[in-house]
């Protein structure tokens, strides 16, 4: 019998896979994955230096690479230089991009409200925060 570390630890691995998968086929309506999606919630909220999306999204150079070529070829971002760096390019929102953004945030509280059924919101949320410090070393404020 697995301690219960262990069975904790497989539980989160699925919590995380089933809610990729659960966000993705809402998206699918859109034609986006859950990983796009967030990118244009951050992008609209002001993240546009790809390093910073990178990070946010939990992946390397060229997977925010392939995200925003991908995004770039569906019409919905577009790469332009940044006006405080004329080496670097930032992400901006185009017209069809910024047409998503409100149907976008919704789908993550749909899925957010389907996950915290039967648990109170702030008790779920103060239990994630505390998890995720206590991996990456943070204060759990």
């Amino acid at each position: 019998m697995p301690s219960p570390g262990v069975q904790a630890s497989s539980l989160v691995v699925r919590l995380a896979r089933e809610l990729r998968t659960a966000l993705d086929q809402r998206f699918a309506a859109f034609g986006l994955t859950s990983q796009q999606a967030g990118l244009l919630v951050h992008v609209f909220t002001g993240q546009s230096s790809q390093r910073r999306l990178a990070d946010l999204l939990g992946t390397d150079t060229a997977g925010i690479t392939r995200l925003v070529d991908r995004l770039a070829a569906k019409e919905l971002v577009r790469r332009v230089p940044d006006p405080a760096d004329r080496r670097a390019v930032v992400v901006e929102l185009t017209k069809a991009g910024r047409s998503l953004i409100p149907e976008l945030p919704p789908v993550f509280e749909a899925v957010a409200a389907d996950l915290t059924r039967g648990v109170d919101p702030g008790d779920a949320a103060a239990l994630l925060q505390t998890m995720l410090a206590n991996l990456t070393d943070q204060d759990a404020d």
